[in-house]
């Protein structure tokens, strides 16, 4: 074990301060001592999941198909019965990565699990669904999933404020995620005028990255100006690059880091390649930096693994360049502010199917 650990290339990318989640969660990576083995070998240091991911698992896990006929018993609904198959495997995740959220002081080892997404603009059952789902995972080291719509920003400030850890998703814009560092910062100054402790309440900001080369390079493959081939997969490592330019330089959280608070980090979701033509492993490659988090589904875990190159930090890069990509494309009439609105749309679609055929696999 101790050679497979100096060899492994994604312990790599934790020696340059980044952590590395799966994007994966089902009842056969845990029997299967395959999770346990990620930790141990590869150092995997969290876990994230979605509708999508447990509609594939209980689709195609027998495990699962086999709890089934008592839970329809037993329980009235689709969406009771989905809770019942999957949050004991959310508790025996947590329970995995309990030893490294103890050994980081409360800084890695997280599962995140996700409200659900017909809540996406109801800010009063989003708290309720968090405050819910937070008391019955019952783990230090959960973290109750949202998306960042402007209900789910508003939810945020309260859910932090009740001192839950929070994973604010499906985030394609700057404005999205300034929005969010200030609703996590109000939820913390509640708390610190309610002289409650700010210590241990972990939430990071998941910032999609393929799905926006995919929906940009389609944009730039319709312009008539040659010079539009040369942004191809640029804009979104350029606006990620940015993204932690000005995360790493914003003063504003001194004041709540002097109480212990922890900083809402960056994390890097979507990060699979979704164009062949590219290397399929250039979205882990390409942001790597200290304090941030790059969640990876199993496909580009394994390639990484195989052959990712771990050699430096990426996100520190030249700033001046990843601006002028932005302002190329917006010589090309390219707003992200508009294709990232455009994206949280399509995204919060995908996943309210994705739950309506997850819970009708629970009927």
């Amino acid at each position: 074990m101790n050679n497979m650990l100096e060899q492994s290339r994604l312990r790599a990318v934790g020696a340059l301060g980044q952590q590395i989640w799966l994007d994966n969660l089902s009842r056969g990576l845990l029997a299967s001592g395959q999770l346990a083995q990620l930790i141990a070998a590869d150092g995997i240091q969290g876990l994230t999941s979605n509708p999508a991911i447990f509609h594939h698992a209980i689709r195609h896990d027998a495990a699962y198909q086999a709890a089934l006929p008592q839970l329809r018993t037993a329980l009235a609904t689709p969406e009771a019965r989905f809770e019942a198959l999957v949050l004991p495997d959310v508790q025996r995740a947590c329970d995995l990565f309990a030893p490294l959220y103890r050994e980081s002081d409360g800084k890695a080892g997280f599962v995140s699990f996700e409200v659900s997404p017909r809540l996406s603009h109801d800010i009063g059952g989003t708290i309720a669904a968090a405050r819910r789902l937070w008391a019955a995972i019952d783990r230090p080291n959960a973290m109750i999933k949202i998306p960042a719509t402007p209900a789910g920003i508003a939810a945020l400030e309260e859910v932090i404020y009740a001192g839950i850890n929070v994973n604010m998703t499906l985030i394609f814009t700057a404005s999205q995620i300034q929005a969010v560092r200030a609703a996590h910062r109000r939820g913390l100054a509640r708390r610190l005028q309610d002289t409650s402790s700010v210590q241990r309440i972990a939430s990071v900001a998941s910032v999609f990255i393929s799905r926006i080369d995919v929906a940009v390079d389609a944009l730039l493959d319709n312009s008539a100006d040659d010079s539009a081939v040369a942004l191809r997969g640029r804009a979104a490592m350029a606006a990620a690059r940015i993204a932690y330019h000005d995360w790493k330089n914003d003063g504003g959280f001194a004041v709540f880091a002097a109480f212990g608070a922890t900083p809402q980090w960056l994390l890097w979701a979507s990060t699979g390649t979704k164009d062949p033509a590219q290397r399929d492993v250039r979205y882990v490659e390409g942001l790597i930096g200290p304090h941030t988090i790059n969640t990876v589904p199993d496909a580009t875990l394994a390639a990484f693994r195989d052959h990712g190159e771990a050699v430096a930090t990426l996100l520190d890069t030249d700033i001046d360049a990843d601006r002028a990509v932005m302002a190329q494309l917006a010589r090309h009439g390219i707003d992200l502010e508009t294709v990232g609105q455009q994206l949280l749309s399509a995204g919060l679609l995908q996943f309210e199917q994705a739950f309506d055929q997850l819970l009708a696999l629970t009927a």
